[in-house]
């Protein structure tokens, strides 16, 4: 009797922290598709300066950081640095200080950093990645442009 009351107890509990993460996972997506939604509503284009003779990169990653953000510089900008070497001219990458442009930030809806964008060819934003974001997941956003 105690044994299948232990078992429907740790059962229930199991059910419930999954039906939390899942809740979790939702809002999560959410917010990044509400955020594009935002930008793109705006009908928010990024124009890149192309100076003669350069070629365009095919995708941009836009990037918000801030001098205070230990994540932006332990993490994420080495996960950009790697990106870099692994790529090459396939990506431009654009850093903005959000502390030190406001306006920016709020333009692009970023309320925390390391906040990134990115951006396919023609200026339309088409992932945003709220918090770090690993090697592999930016190569593979990358990678769906193409």
């Amino acid at each position: 009797m105690k044994l299948d009351m232990f078992i429907d107890g740790v059962f229930l509990r199991l059910l419930f922290a999954g039906v939390i993460i899942l809740l979790g996972w939702l809002l999560f997506r959410a917010v990044g598709f509400l955020t594009l939604s935002r930008v793109r509503s705006r009908a928010q284009r990024f124009r890149r300066p192309v100076t003669p003779g350069q070629r365009s990169a095919a995708a941009t990653l836009l990037y918000f950081t801030a001098p205070d953000c230990a994540p932006c510089k332990t993490v994420q900008r080495p996960a950009i640095q790697r990106l870099l070497e692994q790529v090459g001219d396939a990506v431009e990458v654009i850093e903005i200080d959000a502390s030190a442009q406001p306006e920016v930030a709020n333009q692009w809806g970023v309320m925390s950093v390391p906040m990134t964008f990115v951006i396919d060819a023609q200026g339309a934003p088409r992932y945003v990645n709220h918090g770090v974001a690993t090697l592999e997941k930016l190569l593979r956003q990358i990678n769906e442009l193409k």
